[in-house]
């Protein structure tokens, strides 16, 4: 999910054309001052560091949608394979991916963060993007904007808002950024953010106030002065998931991460059959892997994250070596899914991707393997569904071997919940399916197996980590 590249020539371009067709931009003067010493009286701020861990909560773009577990299934399987092309495509053009279309109008979303920004905070739902690092969100008066269900974020109601100079090196660095001028403003951070599906995002960069999750799940449990964030004036692509915006969570400077100085995130995603929040954490909180907190029952994993290098994704890559069905360690050479030096190849860890998406030749060998060693009859279905599925006879247990996934150092011994998909089709006949798709050369360790799993990703050390844990229970 690279950022597509450009000069600032071609940025000029298409902020001149934007700026025909915008009014002018009328930003409130902030009283500094008084503004600070209210600031001080009506909200608690906590520091930027290492000790203290900050909470989101994210939802599943399908939870509380009255879908059945077809129909769960029917979408996160598209939704993936639109999102691995898109992540292909990414790679070949050095653009990002996410979000983008998809076929027949679900969204190409998997989970929103839940956030607010200002003073007084002013709520948001933004992507949890894994492979970015800019946040930004739609602000008003917007000229170009997508529809959402949240009022747009509106500078002028905001105490703390601040727009940021071009001149500063966060501005410069961005790919591709601008001094505002005309209605824009002189002198401000002005950028454009492009998407391979030719989605765009452009506006300012600012700076305010972002306010996180309480123990109840509410906005407002600790608040974050000056994090730097877009806003987006000129959002044009499909967004259908009512997101505002997106959360970065790469390496890159303006990401979350980055910007909180904290050396590591995580994250617990729980069923997405079911509509419980998922905890999301900015730094280690002090009982990551207890028991007790529903943190973790199992033996911590640990695999090396692997620094990219010729490759125009920008994600976190893990060393896969191999696949075991049941007892069969299966035929696989570790080169299938090895990164190579053109940036082709390669495992990743996903949040945006569902299922996990394995190279055909290697889905092929995983599905005969289930075949072989299923004593249920394959289910040859007309329907939509693409997935391998078995016929499960009524009142019986369906009876599947196990999958494991072998990692450097690490094994993922996934619980049958996290690659099996229980569904009734009309008629009442019952089925169970492999949630795997067939991809091309890049590997995606998707969300679907990564279910009730605390997976934490440790920047510092370059390092993820991964243990069963109840999410719902953290």
């Amino acid at each position: 999910m690279a950022v597509v590249r450009g000069h600032c020539a071609l940025v000029n371009c298409i902020l001149l054309v934007l700026l025909q067709e915008s009014k002018q931009v009328k930003m409130k003067k902030l009283e500094k001052m008084l503004l600070l010493l209210s600031l001080l009286a009506v909200i608690a701020v906590v520091a930027r560091s290492d000790a203290a861990a900050l909470r989101l909560h994210a939802t599943h773009a399908d939870a509380g949608r009255g879908l059945s577990t077809r129909e769960l299934l029917h979408r996160m399987a598209a939704r993936s394979k639109a999102r691995s092309a898109r992540l292909l495509s990414g790679r070949a053009a050095s653009a990002r991916v996410d979000p983008g279309s998809y076929t027949d109008g679900v969204p190409d979303t998997e989970y929103l963060v839940h956030m607010a920004i200002g003073t007084p905070p002013q709520p948001v739902q933004l992507i949890l993007d894994t492979g970015s690092d800019l946040t930004w969100t739609q602000c008003a008066p917007c000229v170009s904007c997508f529809r959402q269900s949240l009022p747009r974020f509106n500078p002028s109601r905001s105490m703390t808002f601040s727009v940021l100079p071009c001149d500063l090196r966060i501005c410069r660095d961005l790919t591709w950024s601008s001094c505002g001028e005309q209605s824009w403003g002189n002198g401000i951070c002005v950028y454009a953010y492009a998407y391979a599906d030719h989605s765009i995002t452009t506006g300012h960069l600012d700076s305010d106030t972002f306010s996180f999750a309480s123990a109840d799940h509410a906005i407002g449990g600790a608040s974050v002065p000056d994090l730097t964030f877009g806003c987006g004036l000129f959002n044009n692509g499909i967004f259908v998931s009512n997101e505002t915006g997106i959360a970065g969570f790469s390496r890159g400077a303006l990401s979350m991460p980055a910007q909180l100085k904290v050396d590591n995130f995580s994250y617990c995603f729980t069923a997405i059959t079911g509509s419980e929040p998922s905890p999301v954490f900015l730094g280690v909180p002090p009982n990551l892997y207890s028991d007790a907190a529903g943190g973790g029952h199992g033996v911590v994993q640990s695999t090396a994250l692997i620094r990219y290098h010729s490759s125009q994704l920008k994600a976190y890559y893990i060393s896969l070596k191999g696949v075991t069905v049941g007892t069969t360690r299966l035929p696989i050479p570790e080169s299938v899914f090895a990164l190579k030096e053109d940036g082709t190849g390669g495992t990743i860890v996903d949040s945006g991707t569902g299922m996990t998406m394995l190279p055909e030749a290697v889905y092929n060998l995983v599905c005969d393997a289930f075949v072989a060693q299923t004593k249920l009859t394959v289910h040859n279905s007309t329907s939509s569904l693409s997935q391998l599925c078995f016929s499960v006879p009524p009142g019986a247990k369906p009876d599947v071997p196990a999958l494991v996934l072998h990692f450097e150092g690490a094994t993922l011994d996934l619980p049958r919940e996290n690659y099996m998909f229980e569904i009734e089709e009309a008629g009442g006949i019952r089925l169970t399916c492999l949630a795997i798709n067939a991809g091309e050369d890049l590997s995606v360790i998707g969300n679907f197996q990564q279910q009730n799993m605390h997976v934490l990703y440790d920047l510092a050390n370059d390092m993820l980590s991964f243990v069963p844990a109840r999410c719902n229970k953290i």
